[in-house]
């Protein structure tokens, strides 16, 4: 019997630019969509799963070429109310080397933004789901988006739901302390919390120690305190974080680190030359849904979402490609690359 996973969130319009071009040298953009839920939706629907995405999406072409781009690759609209002005937009300007990528937003009042619980029947959505994943850039983009956020987790609990949450802390839309008040009071619906050093510093105030990503170094020892923090405050089975060194914009070392309350692991580590970071947290996300929900112990669920994710960082878009075939392939230590004939 497959499982059921609902993923909510805004997936959006991505315009990059072609290449490794900056905005001022682009005379055209490459279209996708993506945003964060709708990447681990589609990462478990390519695993097998039955992924469901929860939004809501203007009733345009540009809306619908949105829920087309799901369909594509086997997740479940049938839950996305339709209604709103505008579907969110963001442009990317893929770096290299010492150059940072660079995101633009352009979602203010996009239709998630503005939608209202009334618009999601949250009793049917979680009727026989097994897990539910959110990230903290949902309640982010509004007052409404928070509280249709938590309209869904009581729902969840209510119906025996998994839930899962990233952090995923971005300051272009919110404050630290806006982001502390909102997702505090979230925690108590959360089993398996996932986030960098970053995001439990902004977003639960929680600060690592020494650990500088911009170094390209690790204290794991900070990691490991404020793990033990973190469990002991809300209760959570497991908190989990991806481990990202930074040498260049091109070249990252990636690996991740979960505990359970007795036990810190730390995934092998792979040595990424990068195509598109987007969606790389996205990706590992889907990938430890997967393994946890399939009933693999965390240790296995933990390598087997560190390289679906380094392999995401290989593949263009927000979506994950890599098939279940792929991922195992690469957890079993074959990471040569050489041509598959």
């Amino acid at each position: 019997m497959s499982k059921k996973i609902v993923t909510m969130g805004e997936i959006m319009l991505r315009l990059s630019t072609p290449g490794y071009l900056k905005f001022e040298q682009a005379n055209s953009f490459d279209v996708v969509y993506g945003g964060g839920e709708a990447n681990v939706a589609v990462s478990v629907a390519n695993y097998g799963l039955d992924a469901y995405f929860v939004t809501k999406l203007p009733k345009n072409p540009i809306g619908q070429s949105a829920i087309n781009s799901l369909r594509q690759f086997g997740v479940h609209t049938d839950y996305i109310a339709r209604g709103g002005e505008r579907i969110g937009i963001y442009y990317l300007e893929t770096g290299a080397s010492m150059r940072p990528s660079k995101v633009v937003y352009d979602r203010a009042h996009s239709a998630i933004a503005e939608a209202d619980v009334s618009d999601f029947d949250f009793d049917k959505i979680f009727e026989g789901a097994d897990w539910f994943h959110f990230s903290g850039i949902t309640p982010a983009i509004s007052d409404k988006a928070a509280e249709l956020t938590e309209a869904a987790l009581k729902a969840a609990k209510k119906h025996g739901v998994t839930v899962s949450v990233d952090l995923n802390y971005r300051k272009k839309l919110w404050s630290p302390e806006k982001a502390q008040k909102v997702m505090t009071n979230l925690m108590q619906y959360v089993d398996v919390c996932i986030g960098n050093e970053e995001d439990a510093e902004k977003v639960l105030g929680f600060k690592p120690g020494e650990t500088d990503v911009t170094k390209g170094e690790l204290e794991l020892e900070g990691y490991k305190n404020i793990f033990k923090a973190m469990k002991e405050k809300f209760g959570f089975k497991y908190v989990v974080t991806t481990l990202r060194e930074s040498y260049s914009a091109s070249d990252n070392g990636w690996s991740a680190l979960i505990y359970d309350g007795n036990e810190f692991y730390r995934s092998r580590k792979y040595d990424i030359r990068i195509v598109d970071r987007v969606g790389g947290g996205d990706s590992f996300a889907g990938g430890l849904i997967y393994g946890l929900v399939t009933g693999q112990n965390f240790k296995d669920a933990l390598e087997f979402a560190v390289a679906a994710s380094a392999l995401k960082h290989t593949i263009p878009g927000d979506f994950n490609h890599a098939s279940l075939d792929e991922v195992m392939t690469l957890v079993k230590g074959d990471a040569s690359g050489r041509v598959q004939r």
